[in-house]
């Protein structure tokens, strides 16, 4: 797929986001990047670069103090190659890409992977 069809699915998976979520959704940044790089495998505790879908670079909102201010934004990253070698059709892909930005904008609002897995969102 390339990547400016690739990036319209994450737009539509952003904008087909709840307005409940998408209006608290702060200082935050959503990327398309090919593969993860190393330092973020090792974040996520992976040891194959098609095993990451997707990745929060950030301070989660339940973390954030009065103190908070003039940050970078944080990132979620979606990762188009492992997306794809997971996928066997293009409808496929859309699937996952709204579940792994989904995935991510939980960790953003502080949940989780325990929580995550314990209501069943993995």
């Amino acid at each position: 797929m390339e990547r400016e069809e690739f990036e319209e699915l994450v737009a539509e998976a952003l904008e087909n986001l709840p307005d409940e979520f998408k209006s608290k959704l702060q200082n935050v940044a959503i990327t398309v990047e090919d593969w993860p790089d190393r330092q973020t495998m090792r974040l996520a505790g992976v040891m194959a670069r098609t095993q990451l879908l997707g990745f929060y670079h950030g301070i989660p909102q339940t973390q954030r103090s009065h103190f908070y201010g003039l940050v970078p934004p944080d990132r979620i990253t979606i990762y188009q190659r492992p997306i794809e070698l997971h996928c066997s059709s293009p409808e496929e892909i859309r699937e996952m890409v709204e579940h792994v930005l989904r995935h991510e904008i939980a960790h953003h609002f502080g949940i989780g992977d325990d929580r995550l897995r314990e209501i069943g969102a993995y």
